[in-house]
């Protein structure tokens, strides 16, 4: 098997018709990712407890899901109640999940596909387009179909996964891995890039509580040739990206009606990211901060004259700043750009002051400079 590059990936989605992500799906809401502190990054071990701080107005339940089938109506909470938070935590590229459902009848006994899944697709830089090959349409879609020119098996190693990730993640896992990974490169479902655990005292064909936790990475770039290659998706404060999932529910008794209950208004998102819903990565929550915290980024910008631009990052309000360069001079701007004399490292310092009280923040040898 030959591993595509990504320029024939791009040339791919162009055949198949990709659309921009200016067509995220369902325009009129955009759905929170809460922010974790970095002291909080919830534990994925099933106990649902470290997801106690995020606020309920970050929670999707089933009244925002349809079913693709029958009358599209959404699952009732009597027989079928369920909840999902989603989280990130600034500086870590991944997506943490939390699902919580409880049903009278769970299917799992298949060692196969078959059986209660949560299906998750996320696209990290909300690019849009085809994520599985052929491509999936819906009824009236004047995009057109498969490229006949194009060998479907080449064009699943070059494209299925490789921009946006699709997760069938069985709920329960019992005797198989955590999920089936839709694509190529299915190194992405495995540590050090996603990790899962659940709880559950049911078996399958009974009732009862699953407790469902994961995080996934997601990438702009995953190749079936490995990691070595991959490009994560950069996870900023306000970044919109695109996200989905759908909620397999194989029916309440034995061969019943399986249901397709989808955040998204269209059954074919699990193929097409340009069908996703958009999610915005939330700041942290005002209450889960410090009152005052100082906090700061630097940056070379002219090695050669040992110019150094310095960013004041506190949090709180701030009414005063004094820096210490470390070389006996000092600054009380917010946002000072320095200039050394001469290479080294130095141990900088910045004092903050405000209505809350003081905070001090150095780092020891931090800026360098040859």
């Amino acid at each position: 098997m030959t591993f595509h590059r990504i320029s024939l990936t791009a040339l791919a989605l162009l055949a198949y018709g990709a659309r921009p992500a200016a067509a995220l799906d369902r325009p009129e809401i955009t759905f929170k990712i809460f922010q974790f502190p970095a002291d909080k990054i919830p534990r994925i071990d099933g106990d649902p407890s470290d997801w106690d701080i995020v606020p309920d107005s970050y929670a999707i339940d089933g009244s925002q899901l349809r079913d693709d089938g029958g009358q599209h109506q959404s699952p009732d909470p009597k027989t079928f109640d369920l909840k999902v938070k989603v989280g990130w935590v600034k500086g870590l590229n991944q997506l943490f999940f939390l699902y919580e459902a409880t049903k009278g009848r769970w299917e799992f006994s298949s060692p196969a596909l078959p059986g209660d899944k949560f299906e998750l697709v996320v696209d990290g830089d909300a690019s849009g387009g085809n994520l599985i090959y052929p491509p999936r349409r819906e009824p009236g879609d004047p995009r057109p179909g498969p490229d006949s020119r194009i060998d479907t098996t080449e064009a699943h190693w070059a494209v299925a996964g490789v921009q946006a990730q699709n997760y069938h993640i069985f709920t329960p896992a019992a005797d198989k891995d955590w999920c089936m990974f839709w694509g190529a490169p299915t190194w992405a479902k495995e540590l050090p890039y996603a990790n899962a655990a659940s709880r559950y005292n049911f078996h399958s064909g009974e009732g009862g509580k699953l407790v469902l936790e994961f995080w996934v990475t997601p990438f702009d770039y995953a190749g079936a040739e490995g990691p070595q290659r991959a490009v994560p998706s950069v996870l900023t404060e306000n970044k919109v990206i695109g996200l989905s999932f759908a909620i397999i529910d194989s029916g309440d008794t034995p061969g019943g009606r399986s249901h397709f209950w989808n955040l998204s208004r269209h059954h074919t998102m699990f193929g097409d990211a340009s069908l996703l819903c958009a999610f915005r990565l939330m700041p942290i929550e005002p209450n889960l901060l410090p009152a005052i915290q100082a906090q700061w980024r630097w940056k070379v910008v002219d090695m050669d004259r040992h110019l150094v631009a310095f960013k004041d990052t506190s949090v709180g309000q701030v009414t005063s700043w004094k820096w210490d360069f470390g070389d006996g001079t000092t600054s009380t701007e917010q946002h000072p750009i320095h200039q050394y004399k001469r290479a080294g490292g130095f141990t900088v310092l910045l004092d903050i002051a405000g209505p809350a009280g003081t905070s001090r923040r150095s780092k020891v040898g931090d800026v360098q400079l040859r």
